[in-house]
């Protein structure tokens, strides 16, 4: 009995984590900032994800990348630097209730807690969405971040 019930809250969490998982991101290219002699170089990448409740808009981040040999093997803490655009790429109606906020988007930038999240806001007196990219850790997050607007038309 206890076993089954256990079961059954793994299983109810796990479809919850599911049904709200934000978006995915998809890399669109990286640029090399600073060449290594051992490991990975220092880079800038590009990566798209789409809003997951509005597949019409399309957000586009660039974020640093740490290299070297931490950066290789995926132990390495990536700066606290991006720059966020979204964009709508076709017309749509926004659901009748819509959430005023919402995360849409996070990523680990270390094995260490610490991530990037996308949050959307709803401004329905201006009829714009935005979004806010911010870097946020355990302990101390940072301060940095990056906002970008879309108008609904």
């Amino acid at each position: 009995m206890r076993r089954t019930f256990i079961f059954a809250c793994f299983a109810v969490l796990a479809l919850a984590a599911a049904t709200v998982r934000p978006a995915v991101a998809e890399e669109v290219g990286c640029v090399t900032t600073e060449w290594k002699l051992l490991g990975a170089n220092h880079k800038v990448c590009v990566n798209a994800f789409d809003d997951p409740d509005l597949p019409c808009v399309t957000c586009y981040m660039s974020q640093a990348r740490t290299g070297g040999i931490s950066g290789a093997v995926g132990l390495a803490e990536d700066p606290s630097e991006f720059s966020l655009d979204c964009r709508q790429t076709c017309a749509f109606d926004l659901p009748q209730k819509f959430p005023k906020q919402k995360k849409v988007f996070s990523e680990g930038t270390s094995v260490f807690f610490k991530d990037t999240q996308v949050t959307r806001f709803y401004d329905e007196k201006r009829k714009a969405l935005i979004y806010l990219a911010v870097s946020r850790k355990i302990v101390s997050g940072s301060p940095k971040n990056s906002i970008s607007t879309v108008v609904i038309r």
